[in-house]
């Protein structure tokens, strides 16, 4: 079995295209079920932010796996392969593995040491995981990668010095009026992403603040924490000529501010100019809106090169990140070995119990006149001399299969102590061994790989 993401992000696509292939929450079940049903994908996790949409898969074969997901991905959105093919990136085994404990860690975010990814990526697990949609990879994987970028955040200081794309939109606003004392500032939305831009435009000096959307309880509960204004989205367009500065980040699929309610709201703004920042994807604002005279549009990404000053110290920080990530993968391809041992291993223990069994009944019939404390000392005694006599050839063999030929000494173990039948058995259990011992072929023959594919600083796509 092969582990695959294909996603596109930031760096492969404009948000024009990004926001084309976007899945709505309530969605989720209903597309997950859909790729479980691809050919091939054993297990899945969609990961869809603003500036990311990968789909990861456990599939049994990697020949023919990127035209199975595109076909996915050409399905559920109803654009044809020719559109987006070439935006697309695919990473498999290592680098797939790699790429994911990246995004964890957000070295692979727009603004790097950003948090919000880490729950995002915890939040779509979990999503899988409730549909079914995951098993015993990526309950691993996906929990392992989460964990390390708890870990990165708490270990680390690559999320200090605030970058966030909130923090960027306010430090664009602050280069065009250089304070926002005086300025009335319009924030459409009231999700976290709003909730983080108006701290900040209050921690820079912005003296009144309009939190509009579509459900007013949740307008006036952000506007209530930071003394603002709460409306209507309906209602905020009437007073579009009253602010200075419009940030836009609803989840709206379809645009919440046309070309005609802004050209009739600056006929009342007495030239003053109008700057609206839409970060949302997909977009808000309708982008022929930066068209009109005196109105000054920027999108998501324009957003890239704002903070480039505190991301300095991040990098320095990125490359401890980097070994930690090369320690977690080396620590997850030894787990994905231990799935080719575990049948053998409990065969054995299964084995040497049910031995151990028949020979004390064997014992104690032959030996009627032993009371109840002896045959406990009996027992035990006989019990540790088999756990003794296992436990180096069981230590060995876990060391064995993490070798050039582990499959094969795996295999032998197993003629060894004569274990085909009870492995055989254990073909229904969880971890099938038809599936770990393929497991451990794929594992043994990469490791030789992993070292030399993790020393690269940047993951190039492969070809689609």
């Amino acid at each position: 079995m092969h582990i695959v993401v294909v996603g596109l992000n930031y760096r492969t696509a404009p948000v024009e295209v990004r926001e084309k292939f976007t899945f709505a929450d309530k969605d989720l079940p209903e597309a997950l079920r859909h790729l479980k049903l691809t050919k091939s994908v054993l297990e899945g996790v969609i990961v869809a932010t603003c500036n990311r949409t990968e789909i990861y898969v456990v599939v049994d074969r990697l020949h023919m796996c990127g035209y199975f997901i595109r076909s996915f991905m050409e399905q559920w959105f109803g654009i044809s392969r020719e559109e987006f093919t070439s935006h697309l990136y695919i990473y498999e085994d290592e680098q797939a593995i790699s790429h994911l404990f990246r995004v964890t860690c957000s070295l692979d975010s727009m603004v790097l040491g950003e948090t919000q990814i880490l729950g995002q990526v915890r939040n779509a697990f979990l999503q899988s995981q409730e549909n079914n949609a995951t098993g015993v990879w990526f309950n691993m994987l996906f929990k392992q990668a989460v964990t390390l970028g708890k870990r990165v955040h708490s270990e680390t200081t690559i999320g200090e010095s605030a970058v966030s794309i909130s923090y960027a939109a306010v430090e664009l606003g602050k280069r065009i009026f250089g304070l926002f004392t005086d300025k009335k500032v319009l924030i459409l939305g009231a999700g976290k992403m709003s909730e983080l831009t108006v701290k900040h435009l209050y921690a820079n000096g912005a003296d009144e603040v309009i939190v509009a959307n579509r459900t007013l309880s949740r307008a006036e509960e952000l506007a209530l924490k930071f003394n603002g204004t709460p409306c209507t989205l309906e209602t905020a367009i009437d007073r579009l000529d009253e602010v200075d500065i419009l940030i836009s980040s609803t989840g709206a699929k379809e645009y919440v501010l046309t070309s005609s309610q802004v050209k009739e709201s600056m006929k009342n703004r007495q030239s003053r100019p109008l700057f609206i920042i839409d970060i949302a994807v997909p977009r808000d604002i309708d982008p022929v809106i930066g068209d009109l005279h005196n109105v000054f549009l920027y999108d998501i990404d324009d957003l890239e090169g704002i903070v480039e000053s505190n991301l300095e110290m991040r990098r320095g920080e990125a490359v401890k990140i980097e070994i930690m990530i090369k320690e977690e993968i080396i620590e997850f391809h030894h787990w994905l070995k231990t799935l080719g041992i575990r049948p053998v291993i409990r065969a054995l223990q299964e084995k040497s119990n049910s031995i151990h069994e028949d020979t004390m009944e064997s014992l104690f019939n032959k030996l009627p006149e032993l009371d109840d404390h002896q045959r406990k000392v009996i027992r035990r005694l006989t019990k540790s001399i088999v756990n003794q006599m296992m436990h180096d050839p069981i230590n060995r063999i876990k060391e064995m299969t993490g070798e050039k030929q582990g499959n094969d000494a795996l295999e032998f173990f197993t003629q060894i102590f004569a274990l085909e039948d009870q492995v055989n058995e254990q073909g229904n259990d969880k971890v099938q061994m038809v599936a770990s011992k393929k497991t451990a072929v794929t594992a043994s023959s990469k490791s030789s790989e992993i070292m030399s594919s993790l020393s690269k600083a940047s993951l190039m796509p492969a070809s689609l």
